[in-house]
């Protein structure tokens, strides 16, 4: 029989399929499958008009057959069939789709959808195959025929035999290369898995007769080998059943099947939308942070199908980077899909299901902290500083959304609150919401700077994760109330009627100040009295937006920053300290001058500061003792 050639603008499209389109070999399986399931579909529409066609499931199954000795694989289905001119139209014209001209005939409106609109999923299977050969009987007719083709070269159409309604897809797998491996598209276990992968929640039975070993009858030593049909599809996936089938087991064994963690899910989430958008969703909360989590490598996403077929891994769209840990799976028959079926076409309907999901997330973080506080902080723990990145990113234009999750360690309850919780226990007399930051709780609890704070009853929040105080910063006020460091220059707080402070504003202590600043030679902006401490000698203030602990991470980036703080050294005027700096100023420049230096090296000590020149201060220890 003469060969039929494709038209050019098919040749040239096959070609750039066969090597362009899809980014993996496997995806043929998924596009074959698919189409024998949308073979099927289209029996059971017609027979919704049709009272002469009685459409019983159990009767539809796709079949896939491995032949190692002859190098086929065959796809065959009890779908509709195609006549001659239906392969003609539909295999001879490429990307002409006889599921997308079935759909808009029917005008299916029922939940059920047929995937295939394209037209070009089938010549998928020339990235396997030589030769791609189609035996089909079309419903009602007695006659089958047989198109097959090489490829680009085109193709032929000519009777053929088969007993039943339906399509064979009998491809002759591609001799191995020294880059490429076809063999694997002939091994049982490959097959069930790129099936498992791709097609698991096909809705008909797929069907392979599957190898094994099992004890001989009367025997309990020795064993025989078998062969036996299995279907190898999940069918009716979790998401489409009812939620009250469902159990916290069966989700958390969703989980482990999909493989999104080795933890144990904190909470999950099961959605049926119905409205402007349709989908379903299984999403969870992870207990562990993954290994590479907060590394460039770490890809955010959630599983997409599209009518129960996987059609990307990992659809990072669907997930705002502040939520990026969540785990799980989307459903929808809404989306608009390219060519490839590999990638979204942004839309309307995928925006509205990234939207109602981030609610959804939203949601569930503040049932989570209302209600299971112990596991809220289990998760926080491990994802808390992602909010935190949240608040801080885009100019914190999520702020809003995302403050009310936010978790800090309290002086006050020793154990992390909300912004909310803290606000509702200030005192009215108390302005700010007071914060104090460093790299650890022991260290922040030691701090001198929290001294007046605490005396006066006032709570405040330790900040250990160096995205906090950029956060905060982002944040400016919770509630109205401002944020206010515990080193900040102005704490907002009263002085006390017997302040002793007062005393170093005489003209004696101003020339001192003036003179120790002279001395630290621009490493302080100002050396003032100090209204914060109680009982330390010596402390370090800021000045301006930039904190000391904002200082210290900025220069520990790759970058390495060249930024410095406004810093202020500020004494204790009620310290002995205080006394021996006057007497020094008074009558030893050198010993003041050795005074400062301790004084200023205390203070960086004390802030996790390096010291400059660590042998200088080690020098001066030992003039003291002297």
């Amino acid at each position: 029989m003469a060969k039929k050639q494709f038209k050019a603008e098919s040749k040239r499209l096959l070609e750039m399929m066969i090597n362009s389109i899809y980014t993996q070999r496997e995806i043929f399986l998924r596009e074959l499958i698919s189409n024998a399931s949308d073979a099927i579909d289209k029996i059971y529409y017609k027979s919704l008009a049709d009272d002469q066609l009685v459409f019983d499931k159990d009767n539809y199954y796709i079949k896939i057959t491995a032949d190692k000795d002859k190098r086929t694989l065959t796809i065959s289905d009890t779908g509709i069939g195609m006549t001659k001119e239906e392969l003609e139209n539909n295999l001879g014209v490429i990307a002409k789709s006889g599921s997308l001209a079935f759909k808009q005939e029917n005008e299916l409106k029922d939940g059920h959808n047929i995937i295939g609109q394209f037209g070009v999923g089938f010549y998928s299977a020339f990235m396997v195959a030589d030769v791609v050969t189609v035996i089909s009987r079309a419903l009602g007719s007695d006659e089958a025929y047989k198109w097959e083709s090489e490829g680009a070269d085109g193709y032929t159409i000519e009777p053929s035999e088969k007993a039943t309604v339906g399509t064979d897809i009998i491809m002759k797998i591609k001799p191995n290369t020294e880059d490429d491996r076809y063999d694997e598209f002939l091994e049982e276990y490959r097959l069930k898995s790129i099936v498992k992968k791709y097609s698991d929640f096909i809705r008909y039975p797929i069907k392979m007769d599957v190898k094994g070993k099992r004890p001989k009858e009367g025997s309990d030593n020795e064993f025989e080998d078998y062969e036996e049909e299995q279907t190898i599809n999940s069918m009716v996936p979790i998401w489409r059943k009812n939620k009250s089938e469902l159990t916290a087991e069966d989700y958390e064994n969703f989980y482990r099947e999909k493989r999104y963690g080795f933890d144990k899910p904190l909470k999950h989430l099961h959605i049926s939308a119905d409205g402007a958008v349709v989908y379903n969703a299984i999403l969870f909360i992870p207990e562990n942070t993954p290994f590479d989590y907060y590394t460039k490598e770490y890809e955010k996403g959630l599983e997409l199908y599209s009518n129960g077929v996987l059609i990307m891994n990992k659809c990072a769209d669907l997930l705002p980077d502040y939520f990026s840990f969540v785990k799980g799976m989307v459903d929808s028959e809404d989306l608009s899909l390219n060519i490839s079926r590999e990638m979204l076409q942004h839309d309307r309907q995928l925006t509205l299901i990234a939207k109602n999901i981030k609610s959804k997330i939203k949601s569930a973080l503040q049932s989570m902290l209302k209600d299971e506080r112990e596991k809220y902080e289990t998760f926080y723990k491990a994802f808390g500083r992602q909010l935190k990145f949240g608040v801080y990113s885009d100019y914190g234009a999520n702020k809003e959304l995302l403050q009310d999750l936010l978790l800090f360690h309290s002086s006050k309850e020793k154990k992390p609150v909300t912004l909310d919780e803290y606000v509702s226990r200030m005192p009215e007399d108390q302005k700010y919401i007071y914060y104090a930051s460093g790299d650890s709780i022991e260290r922040l609890e030691k701090l001198p700077q929290t001294e007046l704070v605490l005396d006066k009853g006032y709570e405040i929040l330790y900040f250990t994760d160096d995205i906090d105080e950029f956060a905060i910063k982002m944040l400016m006020t919770y509630k109205e109330k401002e944020f206010k460091s515990v080193s900040s220059g102005d704490l907002g707080i009263e002085a006390d009627a017997n302040d002793s402070a007062s005393e170093a504003e005489d003209g004696d202590s101003k020339e001192l100040f003036e003179r120790m600043k002279a001395i630290l030679d621009g490493k302080v902006t100002g050396v003032k009295a100090s209204k914060r401490l109680k009982s330390h000698p010596v402390c370090l203030s800021t000045e301006g937006e930039l904190s000391i602990e904002m200082e210290k991470i900025l220069k520990a980036m790759p970058n390495g920053q060249d930024v410095k703080a406004d810093k202020v050294l500020e004494i204790n005027v009620n310290h002995d300290v205080f006394r021996s700096l006057k007497a020094a100023f008074k009558s030893d420049e050198e010993k003041l001058r050795l005074y400062t230096n301790l004084l200023y090296h205390q203070a960086l000590l004390i802030e996790g500061l390096p010291i400059q020149d660590p042998v200088e201060f080690t020098n001066d220890i030992c003039k003291v003792m002297v």
